[in-house]
């Protein structure tokens, strides 16, 4: 039975809830719930999604949170189903103590976007605790002569709890004397007075004992008792006199322990002990017990305990002064208590939003609430946070802040910012409270990789070994995490005729370059290309750098003779006249080295000689020339080593051989070679009209030939031809194709100087015209060439076999 009036109860109140949910969401947009306490934990109070109108979802996305000024988890919101539920059993008396109504309020704050609907727990008293009498025994001492209808006050009882639950009549045991009655003091509380109906005898009745009884207005009524015994005096016929029966006193907060708060004063007209005044609270809570004291005899009242406005404002108190005849007067005292600023500020955080992502718009950071505990000026507040900071407070209702960016973030200049935030009070002395905050930024992919250079250039030594390293390029960027790692790679040629791939290759992690295959010089001296540098961020930021590679030359090429050939099968003979003076030119050893630089400079010397100071080798251009006068004890034929050497390290060389054949002059026959004589003579015998057929052919040929001297020297040789010695210059111009231009590099020069010089070789007259100028005739030997052509020669009076 007693369940179903529970469940009929809790019906009525769910519907009152629901109704006075409705009108005061419509007309004060506050929240108002009801719980009766000691309600057990995880009691569903409401579905606050369908109270704000808002769905489940939309409720959960939003960010609910429930935020107490009490900060004591007693709620409990489930997001997901909006559920309000009670997160742990509440004790009103230990909550509100004698307030009524018990409101507990809290904010329901939602975040995304920022709004805050006010609300209230009502906390509803039930019936849990029977009046209690702090004296277990009120005595009376009452004269035989008071008259009927004469009131004796009583020790009025404590009922912790409130409203139709709290203290509401008094009984007294069934008597002949006494009756009880009950009365209002106008500020809530009642109290008992036992009234005397007959007069008392003390000869008949000295002492009688009765039992008070207190009863409360629950539902199921609780009692408590108390005895009163009652002892019959003499006659007292005045009772105490309190001078004031309202004393007022403003006492601060921060009076020290043990102070004088007021001193009550009463008076009786009566001698002796009848006269003698005690003074007693006449009703004291606990509270007031604990934080007051008062002196019997002077009745001087004293603080017991530290006082605290934040906890009670004002103390009423009821001092009773009694004589020594039983009699008693009483008075009230009303203490309130006076705010001091000695609380700080409170910040009390909402939410906290740490790291935050760079280049993000107005992003709020922080939500958080105010509390002082004063009043007046000293529970105002100013917030403020550093002017150097790229955030900014702005306040919003019931006290709260939110710190959000000004501007969009830049990690890379900043990766952390430490806000102090100030909360100062407007008392005095003003108090502040200081709150630090650590905000962290994110890193977004928002800077591509820089190369330390705009451009590279590396040099590396031809001949090298493949997968040799030839340099390196490094890119940084400055994000962080995977936005900060760099990648390479090479990137597609301008010129696609460049084997780039079969080349180079980059490692991708760290930028080294390594050669594929080895370099040649002569073939590809330089080439260029780019290399992208991107990171690991999405997307990913690129950027490119120039690579210029020069080949540097190595000496891995010996000179190479271009004249005189030294493969053909017939080497070459060069004429030299015996009148030659000192100087003359005999050959030019015109030679080339496919290398650059110094590895090209090349340089002549004279290995071997059969005659060691005839001849001369100029150093620097290969011109061989004869060191001193011919005599007739030379031989006429010579053989010469020549060395060409190129300056590099080490040095490289190649040697060419010559044959010189010295002649009367260049009408004089070939001297056949010591090993053509001996065989002519074993041959045959001479035959004298043959060495007069020579002759006489000799003389007309000598004839004609220094016609045709003549002839070519005043056509070829008149612009210098007696100057030079017989010296004639080839035109200016390009060489013939099968020659080769080293002009800087070799030796050969543009403008040559040729003679036309008798020789002797095998034997035979030859006569040597060399001819660099005719593009269409390969070079050849002058020696080779009489043979060749014999015929034309002997028309010329020379004796070709």
């Amino acid at each position: 039975m007693e369940a179903r009036v529970v469940r009929t109860v809790k019906k009525r109140q769910v519907l009152f809830l629901c109704v006075f949910l409705g009108v005061s969401w419509a007309g004060a947009e506050q929240l108002r719930y009801f719980v009766e306490e000691e309600t057990e934990r995880g009691t569903f109070l409401a579905n606050l999604a369908n109270d704000l109108g808002l769905g489940v979802g939309e409720l959960s996305a939003r960010g609910p949170r429930i935020v107490s000024d009490q900060n004591m988890p007693f709620l409990l919101l489930d997001p997901l189903t909006g559920h309000l539920l009670l997160n742990e059993k509440l004790d009103r008396e230990e909550l509100c103590g004698p307030t009524e109504p018990c409101v507990l309020p809290f904010q329901l704050l939602l975040e995304k976007p920022l709004q805050i609907f006010r609300a209230e727990l009502w906390v509803r008293d039930i019936n849990d605790h029977s009046p209690v009498f702090l004296d277990r025994e009120i005595t009376l001492k009452i004269l035989e002569s008071t008259t009927p209808g004469a009131a004796f006050l009583l020790e009025s009882a404590q009922d912790s709890d409130v409203g139709t639950n709290n203290l509401r009549n008094y009984t007294i045991s069934p008597n002949a004397y006494f009756r009880i009655t009950v009365h209002d003091s106008g500020e809530g509380i009642i109290y008992p007075e036992l009234v005397l109906d007959r007069v008392l005898d003390r000869e008949e009745v000295l002492e009688l004992t009765l039992t008070l009884t207190a009863l409360d207005g629950g539902s199921l009524a609780r009692s408590g008792t108390a005895l009163v015994p009652i002892l019959v005096l003499d006659i007292n016929d005045n009772i105490p006199e309190f001078v004031q029966s309202l004393y007022k006193v403003q006492v601060p907060e921060n009076s020290p322990v043990g102070s004088l708060v007021v001193t009550v004063s009463a008076r009786d007209l009566d001698t002796g002990s009848n006269g003698e005044i005690v003074y007693a609270f006449f009703y004291a809570t606990e509270r007031i017990l604990k934080t007051f004291q008062i002196n019997p005899t002077s009745g001087n009242l004293h603080l017991k305990a530290a006082l605290n406005y934040e906890e009670m404002q004002t103390y009423t108190l009821t001092i009773q002064a009694k004589d020594g005849g039983g009699l008693s007067g009483k008075c009230t005292v009303m203490v309130q208590v006076t705010d001091i600023n000695d609380n700080p500020p409170e910040l009390l955080m909402s939410s906290f939003t740490s790291p935050i992502k760079e280049n993000s718009p107005e992003t709020v950071v922080a939500v958080f609430r105010i509390r002082d505990r004063d009043s007046g000026n000293n529970a105002k507040t100013v917030c403020s946070i550093p002017d150097d900071l790229p955030f900014v407070l702005k306040p919003s209702i019931e006290n709260y802040y939110t710190l959000v960016t000004e501007s969009p973030l830049d990690r890379e200049k900043r990766v952390e910012y430490n806000i102090t935030i100030t909360v100062t009070d407007m008392g005095t002395p003003r108090l502040k409270t200081e709150h630090n905050i650590t905000v962290l930024v994110s890193d977004v992919n928002d800077n591509a990789p820089a190369f330390t250079q705009a451009s590279y250039t590396l040099r590396v030594r031809e001949n090298n070994s493949p997968a040799l390293h030839i340099g390196t390029v490094s890119a940084t960027d400055t994000d962080a995490g995977a936005n900060a790692q760099v990648t390479y790679s090479l990137l597609p040629p301008a010129d696609l005729h460049v084997p780039l791939a079969s080349l180079v290759s980059i490692n991708a992690d760290n930028g080294h370059l390594f050669a594929l295959r080895s370099l040649d010089y002569e073939a590809l001296r330089a080439f260029e290309f780019r290399v992208g540098a991107a990171d690991r961020g999405s997307p990913p930021l690129s950027s490119q750098a120039l690579v210029r590679v020069l080949v540097e030359d190595d000496n891995d090429n010996a000179p190479f003779v271009l004249y005189p050939l030294q493969n053909t099968s017939a080497p070459c003979t060069e004429l030299l006249p015996r009148a030659a003076e000192p100087g003359y030119l005999v050959t030019k050893v015109v030679a080339v080295d496919g290398d650059a630089g110094q590895n090209a400079w090349l340089s002549y010397q004279l290995l071997k000689a059969t005659e060691p100071g005839l001849f001369g080798v100029w150093a620097h251009n290969g011109e061989v020339r004869t060191a001193r006068p011919l005599s007739e004890r030379d031989a006429a034929r010579h053989r010469l080593l020549v060395l060409v050497k190129d300056n590099g390290e080490p040095p490289l060389s190649a040697s060419v051989t010559l044959h010189v054949l010295l002649v009367d002059g260049f009408s004089q026959p070939h001297l056949p070679p010591p090993e053509a004589e001996a065989e002519a003579a074993a041959a045959a015998p001479a035959d004298p009209l043959t060495v007069y057929l020579v002759v006489a052919l000799a003389s007309v040929s000598s004839l004609f030939l220094f016609s045709v001297l003549v002839f070519v020297a005043v056509r070829l040789c008149g612009r210098g031809g007696a100057a030079r010695a017989g010296r004639c210059s080839v035109p200016e111009g390009p060489f013939p194709g099968h020659l080769v231009d080293v002009s800087g590099t070799g030796t050969l020069s543009h403008s040559y100087q040729y003679q036309v010089r008798l020789t002797g070789d095998s034997g035979s007259n030859e006569f040597k015209f060399l001819k660099p100028v005719f593009p269409n005739l390969p070079p050849q030997c002058p020696g080779k060439e009489i043979e060749e052509n014999p015929t034309f020669y002997n028309s010329l009076g020379f004796n070709i076999q």
